[in-house]
């Protein structure tokens, strides 16, 4: 049995502690729930926005902030305030803009404008692939279609999503892997290819170090499934991967624990923290 102590546990949603359904689970919200009001210290670190992550999670506890947009924010999740954040700089932005365009990509920007958070796209170039990803966000708030790629890079923007085939979007992952974080997989649900783009310093390892520094901790448990998880595990003092996760997270991890389908993740927190 493992005392938490000074332990800072963090998870990754999608593929890791929710379910294919895209939800956590009665039994996962319950038993991470009781750990947290004894004293454990968790977390969780999505590529999800705020917006998705909290309607998902929605039976877990909020005592806790969460890292999302792989490491872009850290939010209070009580008082949904920022405490870390991470944007492009103008230079940045004009860049990726000329590649994107030399690739003829159509990309979604996240940004805020006029401090409220929007993502935008050219609605008259929207590919299959952006359609149903489109589609599972309808009625939300930061939804911002325009109708000229002129109008697409707008307000501080902080990330990209393209979304299109592997032979279109790996030449782009190519020139822009080494200057910024690029996440280049294919989407769990989709089964799309993506193409994630943020600043270099917004990573999942990052976000979970400062947010081990605020909280005071000692040591870092994570838990993931996807080759994005990878920063995370490289910087944890323990670190395991789900049944379902791909294999190169599994040959770097501590140890492989239940699938994300059998709570995984709540059943060894269970069997492993004592507060």
């Amino acid at each position: 049995m493992r005392i938490n102590g000074k332990t800072l546990y963090i998870s990754d949603l999608d593929g890791t502690l929710l379910r294919k359904n895209e939800m956590t689970s009665a039994y996962t919200n319950s038993a991470i729930n009781a750990l947290i009001e004894k004293g454990m210290c968790f977390s969780y670190a999505t590529a999800r926005s705020y917006v998705t992550a909290s309607k998902v999670t929605s039976g877990l506890s909020g005592k806790f902030p969460v890292i999302v947009y792989n490491g872009a924010f850290i939010l209070d999740n009580e008082t949904k305030k920022v405490m870390l954040s991470n944007f492009f700089e103008d230079n940045e932005i004009q860049e990726i803009q000329e590649f994107i365009a030399a690739y003829d990509i159509n990309p979604i920007v996240y940004s805020f404008i006029k401090e409220q958070e929007k993502f935008t796209y050219n609605n008259d170039r929207v590919n299959q692939g952006t359609r149903k990803f489109l589609d599972c966000r309808r009625g939300d708030i930061r939804n911002n279609p325009v109708n000229s790629n002129a109008e697409l890079y707008a307000g501080r923007m902080f990330y990209f999503t393209c979304i299109d085939t592997a032979e279109r979007l790996h030449p782009l992952y190519l020139r822009l892997k080494r200057k910024y974080h690029c996440v280049y997989q294919i989407d769990i649900y989709s089964r799309e290819q993506w193409l994630e783009i943020l600043p270099i310093k917004a990573t999942k390892a990052n976000a979970i170090l400062q947010l081990k520094e605020h909280l005071k901790c000692e040591r870092v448990i994570s838990f993931g499934d996807g080759k994005n998880d990878i920063s995370m595990f490289n910087i944890s003092d323990e670190c395991y991967a789900v049944a379902n996760a791909v294999d190169e997270l599994k040959e770097i991890a501590t140890g492989i624990i239940a699938s994300n389908n059998d709570d995984g993740v709540a059943k060894w927190l269970v069997e492993n923290v004592s507060a």
